[in-house]
């Protein structure tokens, strides 16, 4: 449980960092933002059985 917490968390972690380096605006950069980190958040509620 603890393992795939933390391996979602370095995955969210890796995927904004890739969406910094993408060309895009500031706009775009900020809804793939929005949209990782509200699915990453998700999916740690779903790890820790509050969802």
């Amino acid at each position: 449980m603890i393992v795939s917490a933390l391996v979602t968390f370095l995955v969210v972690i890796l995927i904004l960092y890739l969406i910094n380096l993408l060309p895009l605006d500031g706009r775009a950069k900020q809804i793939c933002r929005v949209v990782v980190i509200v699915l990453g958040v998700i999916s740690l509620l779903r790890y820790i059985a509050v969802i």
